[in-house]
């Protein structure tokens, strides 16, 4: 079973490649997952990602998700994060221009699949 360093990188890199625009992205953000009665903290440096245990004081963004959402979604692709976010699974807090930096981005990747697959 892979670290949940190893996740957190797997699923930052899974949406830079889905997402390619998001792969220039210069950004640190801190990793919130609250599990029965502990709560493990990373930081994620991108480009990259490289991701250490640990809080991130530099951080510009800061993402909550509970252990368990985060082991179902670190194998999906934005679709599903996007709707894990919807529903309140995932909580994002900081930056207010860069949580709508990224939600353009994906936004218009998203429209962009939609139009491709119309077709």
């Amino acid at each position: 079973m892979a670290s949940t360093s190893e996740l957190i990188s797997e699923a930052v890199r899974r949406i830079q490649e889905e997402v390619p625009a998001l792969a220039k992205l210069k950004l640190v953000f801190g990793v919130e997952l609250p599990a029965r009665g502990d709560t493990q903290l990373f930081r994620v440096e991108l480009p990259g990602p490289k991701v250490s245990k640990g809080y991130a004081e530099d951080e510009r963004l800061h993402v909550s998700i509970q252990r368990t959402h985060f082991n179902e979604l670190a194998g999906e692709g934005v679709e599903a994060w996007r709707r894990a976010y919807e529903r309140g699974q995932v909580r994002v807090e900081g930056d207010v221009r860069i949580q709508q930096l990224i939600a353009q981005v994906i936004e218009r990747h998203l429209a962009r699949a939609k139009l491709r697959k119309a077709r």
